[in-house]
């Protein structure tokens, strides 16, 4: 047998030399698709802004893993004040993206804070937050709840048994004030959806009041997700809905109570969005697919295998660069459990999902909830018709961004044909994941609308702290 070096190939005997050499080939082009030249962007050098929260984990483990640099980018990743320092940065130019709220697009885009037009092609993960509780209400709550044979309480806790300790705080002249990240957020609507659940307002916006505080049985202001547990412990809230692994951080500080998942409340609900402005978009569309490509992979390596590399992810986030907070804290919720009173843990499998279930994809229909949660509660103060709620997520959400960097890692050999909803027109079927068991259309949103007890429906506006029309 003889090398030809200048070739690179191996000459052996004419017959097991052809069958090897056919083999070879084979390998040569699984190979060469494996390791196809990166895209030619359009920039490669990248500053991308994020929360400290454990979701903007495919952005860290991208980093590490070495998935940006595959596609040609290298990536600064920065941690941002809060939710509005980041959206204002991103459509400054001053980063070129960012892990976002998933409302924040779509409302930079109808104009409700800042008027701003913002695009997603790539949904983050899917659930990862939770309502805790100061010790006292959970101590006023616990009264109130249905117990199983174990003497624990029956999950999901709803907010029927909290309307009855908000009463007595008003009684005592203290308003029930509660935490949330930001108007747009999850976190706003989940606690509103399970506060009106259990026939509690929220309260409303208006255009001339964005408090959001009107009528309210519950005050809601912005705390950012860090500082919740401190503010928590100061007694200036009485709850709060954050992202991980700031209820977990309640529960290891003895100082609150999580009462209830995201996943409870809405199972599976998506979460947060990797954002850019549609201008960069337009201007960097190679770069952009190149980003999507890399984010894909951070997600199926989160969750392939089971769940096998959370351990390793968690290592990574506890890292001050990223989250930085205690591993074990990480671990709580990331590795499949979540703690709710001190010592009653439980299996939440999917609190925190990644890439299984779609979660990748960015679904018209999500973008459409997120926008009747806003009309809900006046944030969108006019009716609008259904056509509207399908066309301004068109303009947000892209997945066919999202499918052409799925389409070319399928070609490089790096995910597989079955992992993605090539045939989806964007919506979901009938949604009946809730926790007051109202079914969701993302088609029909005026209609969801009308089912929803407490909230904004057909022509209702809010005029001088009232809720007029019909």
């Amino acid at each position: 047998m003889t090398r030809d070096v200048t070739r690179d190939v191996i000459r052996l005997p004419a017959s097991p030399r052809t069958a090897l050499l056919s083999a070879a080939a084979t390998l040569a082009l699984m190979l060469g698709s494996a390791q196809a030249a990166p895209l030619d962007v359009e920039k490669d050098q990248l500053k991308l802004g994020f929360i400290k929260l454990t979701d903007m984990a495919p952005l860290a483990i991208a980093a590490e893993k070495g998935f940006f640099e595959d596609e040609g980018l290298s990536v600064t990743l920065e941690p941002q004040a809060n939710w509005k320092v980041l959206l204002d940065r991103v459509i400054s130019g001053e980063l070129d993206g960012a892990h976002m709220l998933a409302g924040q697009p779509l409302g930079a885009t109808i104009g409700f804070g800042t008027q701003a037009n913002v695009v997603t092609a790539f949904s983050m993960d899917l659930n990862g937050n939770g309502i805790t509780l100061s010790n006292e209400v959970w101590e006023r709550m616990k009264p109130n709840l249905p117990k199983g044979p174990d003497g624990k309480p029956l999950h999901p806790i709803k907010a029927d048994a909290l309307k009855p300790v908000i009463a007595q705080y008003r009684a005592e002249g203290k308003p029930f004030t509660m935490g949330m990240v930001f108007p747009v957020s999850t976190h706003n609507y989940e606690l509103r959806y399970w506060l009106a659940a259990g026939g509690i307002n929220p309260g409303y916006y208006a255009p001339n009041d964005v408090s959001g505080q009107i009528q309210a049985d519950a005050l809601l202001s912005v705390t950012p997700p860090p500082q919740m547990p401190a503010t928590l412990e100061a007694g200036t809230i009485f709850g709060y809905s954050v992202g991980e692994p700031w209820n977990q951080q309640a529960v290891m500080k003895g100082i609150g109570v999580p009462v209830i998942t995201d996943t409870e409340i809405w199972k599976n609900n998506p979460e947060k969005v990797f954002g850019v402005t549609e201008g960069w978009a337009a201007k960097n569309p190679k770069t952009h697919l190149a980003l999507v490509k890399a984010l894909i992979r951070a997600a199926m390596w989160l969750d392939e295998n089971g769940n096998a590399n959370r351990a390793e992810a968690v290592k990574i986030l506890a890292k001050s660069e990223y989250v930085g907070a205690d591993a074990k804290v990480i671990a709580n919720s990331m590795t499949g459990t979540f703690e709710y009173e001190k010592g009653d843990k439980r299996a939440v499998p999917d609190f925190n999902v990644f890439f299984r279930y779609n979660a990748t994809y960015p679904f018209y229909s999500d973008a459409v909830w997120y926008l009747t949660q806003m009309r809900r509660w006046g944030q969108i103060a006019e009716a609008k018709p259904d056509a509207w709620y399908d066309e301004t997520a068109r303009k947000v959400y892209k997945p066919e961004i999202y499918l052409k960097a799925a389409r070319l890692l399928v070609e490089e050999g790096k995910a597989k044909e079955a992992d993605f909803p090539w045939t989806s027109d964007g919506y979901k079927p009938l949604d009946n994941g809730f926790i007051d068991g109202i079914a969701y259309d993302g088609r029909k949103p005026n209609e969801y609308l009308t089912k929803l007890p407490i909230g904004l429906k057909g022509g209702q506006a809010v005029q001088g702290g009232q809720l007029v029309g019909g």
